[in-house]
Formats: C-alpha cells, structure tokens, sequence
C-alpha cells in the first residue's frame, strides 16, 4: 500500500475499496505461503481467509470500530486472517455489493443534504479521526464543548434525514 494508512482510512469510510484490492494483489501470494507454514492451508483456502480478513476489516474500518490504523497493517490483516473466527462468508457474492452500494448511495445523498459546516464536522471527527479539541480549532470554535454540540447536532440531522426517508417521523 503506497498509500499512507491515515489516507486510506477515510477513503474505507466511504466506501472506496481500490486500497484494499491493491493490497490483496500484493500479499495474496506471500500470505498463501505463510498461511502454508503457520496452518497448513491450501493455497484456495488461504485467499479466501484473505479475502475475508480484508472484509472484516473494511467492515471493522467502515462501521467505526476500528478509528486509528495499526501500527503493522500486513501484520494486523494477516492475524485477522488466521483467526479461527474469520469464517466464510455463506452469501452469494451478488447480494452484498448491490446491498452495499445501495446503503452507501443513501447515506452520501443524506451526507450531501447536510450544510457545509456540519459536513466538515463529521469528516473531521469520523474520517479523519480527530478529537473535539482539534475539530474546534479546525471550525473555530471556542472549545471542545461547543464542538461536541455541533457534531451532536450534525449526527441528529444525518439521522433525521435517514428517518424521513423511511417514512418514520423524527424525534
């Protein structure tokens, strides 16, 4: 990954994969042989446990678990990879992505429909992982309080849009 991980995290968040395709293409060889060593997989099993430890961590990336990137991401996805909970995925490969796709396509034309201030709040303190501190010296606020509101308040928006759309009523 030539890429720094600081910018690939964001670019996870919203939903662009290139980095991790460019990763798999990269390890997937040398991972099949370490995989042989450390577990005697095949070379068809280890890609697999490949191709669902870079989900898991897409998903882990995506959803908000995982905020900060290792320190060792070729360690981190490999230890994710022999773990004996990373399973294989039983879905038919064409119900994700199109589900996927279509959560993420809502979720940008909710994101969009948010003023520009609270855009940066949230990219500043989900994407790009800052802390209160930081966004309010970044959106000129007075302190981490104030910033705290208006991300509370961005959040509530982006989630009152969601809510409309579904046809619920807001709190």
């Amino acid at each position: 990954m030539a890429q720094l991980l600081a910018d690939i995290l964001p670019q996870l968040r919203i939903g662009n994969q290139a980095a991790l395709v460019d990763f798999y293409r990269q390890h997937r060889a040398h991972f099949a042989r370490w995989a042989n060593q450390q577990q005697q997989l095949t070379d068809t099993q280890a890609h697999q446990r490949l191709r669902n430890a870079l989900l898991l961590f897409y998903d882990q990336v995506a959803d908000g678990r995982l905020t900060k990137a290792p320190d060792d991401l070729r360690n981190y996805i490999y230890a994710l990879a022999l773990q004996e909970s990373v399973k294989e995925i039983e879905m038919p490969p064409e119900l994700l992505p199109a589900a996927e796709a279509g959560r993420r396509r809502r979720l940008i034309l909710f994101f969009r429909q948010l003023s520009d201030d609270s855009q940066k709040i949230l990219m500043y303190f989900y994407f790009r992982g800052y802390n209160f501190t930081k966004v309010a010296g970044k959106m000129g606020y007075p302190n981490a309080a104030v910033a705290r509101q208006q991300k509370l308040s961005s959040l509530r928006t982006l989630a009152d849009l969601h809510l409309r759309s579904r046809g619920a009523t807001p709190a």
